[in-house]
């Protein structure tokens, strides 16, 4: 295996892409910011319908990917509204509409929310991800493709330089 030339996105492989992300007509992210992603390809590291339309793309290939709400950050809940006792946010917190925080759920996972509301009591969060309900463009390319490591394949992600868990 060693010194084979990788042409292909392929499970088990460590692929890295450049990639622009629009939804409507406004850029919300692009490797340019912070270079391009090395994601390790089938192991659901990065939205399902991104790695579908990557697998078999060639290092080298560009591709535009539409990417409807399924396949990206799911559907719009209705009911992923919560209320929050104003009590329980710092005190030096800035509690303001559109403001976004990070939050454990009951299973330690973090969930990103919104702020839709600010009452006296209360304050309404939407559970659901900024992206929900939206169709997502991504303008992609390959630049890399490598094997991955028997540890990256264990752990199931990419290990950047001096990252160890």
């Amino acid at each position: 295996m060693i010194g084979k030339t990788l042409t292909q996105v392929a499970e088990n492989l460590v692929v890295t892409i450049e990639y622009t992300l629009i939804v409507g007509k406004e850029i919300l992210d692009s490797s340019e910011d912070e270079g391009p992603l090395e994601y390790l390809h089938g192991y659901a590291n990065i939205i399902p319908g991104l790695e579908k339309a990557l697998l078999g793309m060639k290092v080298g290939e560009s591709k535009n990917v539409v990417v409807a709400p399924e396949d990206g950050y799911g559907e719009l809940e209705k009911d992923a509204l919560m209320d929050v006792p104003r009590a329980e946010f710092p005190d030096d917190f800035p509690i303001e509409e559109g403001v976004e925080l990070e939050i454990m759920d009951d299973d330690d996972n973090i969930v990103l929310v919104t702020i839709i509301e600010v009452g006296d009591e209360t304050i309404k969060l939407d559970t659901n991800h900024p992206l929900a309900g939206k169709e997502l463009n991504f303008e992609v390319k390959v630049t890399g493709i490598r094997e991955a490591t028997s540890e990256e394949l264990d752990h199931g992600h990419v290990h950047m330089e001096g990252h160890s868990h």
